[in-house]
């Protein structure tokens, strides 16, 4: 758990664009009470795994969720999941059925040899490696509409931000408490 002021700051990073959407998109196979909570808060959310799922399925399944400024979910994910590598934070214009399909689009990649294989970008501890090694068409890809990322860092006092400025993959280090 952290610290009010660290979800605050948090909180002015996630909500800073005008005009914007918040998403996460957590992974519920690190989450281990996901689904109670998201029935409990009852947030806007889907699952990005399509069909029928089995119940053990739907329970490790990542969740697309929008989160509203001054929500009690918003708050339970900042307070309770920051720093254990729960999901990642994306600011959009789009809307929330936009951004599901768009998230639904690299759920799964294929290795050299063709054989497909479930991408976990929605890992902090993934995207923080797998952004700065793609080329411009990927990056494109894996950013559509989202105007930027944000999600934890190995440290977890600083947040990464991913955003791109002219094709370009920009990294910012934003202290979460500043000293």
């Amino acid at each position: 758990m952290i610290m009010e002021k660290a979800v605050e700051s948090l909180k002015r990073h996630l909500f800073s664009e005008e005009d914007a959407n918040v998403f996460a998109v957590l992974d519920g196979a690190s989450v281990a009470d996901l689904l109670p909570n998201l029935e409990r808060y009852q947030p806007d959310y889907h699952c990005l795994y399509r069909g029928d799922l089995a119940p053990d399925v739907a329970a490790a399944a990542p969740y697309l969720i929008h989160l509203p400024t001054d929500s009690e979910f918003t708050s339970w994910v900042l307070e309770q999941g920051w720093g254990k590598h729960w999901g990642i934070f994306a600011v959009s214009r789009s809307d929330t059925r936009a951004m599901r399909r768009h998230f639904r689009t690299f759920l799964v990649v294929h290795d050299s040899d063709g054989r497909p294989l479930y991408f976990r970008y929605y890992d902090p501890r993934v995207l923080r490696l797998y952004l700065p090694t793609c080329r411009a068409q990927q990056t494109g890809i894996v950013f559509g509409s989202v105007l930027y990322y944000l999600l934890e860092d190995e440290d977890p006092q600083i947040a990464l931000r991913y955003r791109l400025a002219n094709g370009q993959l920009q990294k910012e280090s934003l202290p979460i408490l500043e000293s």
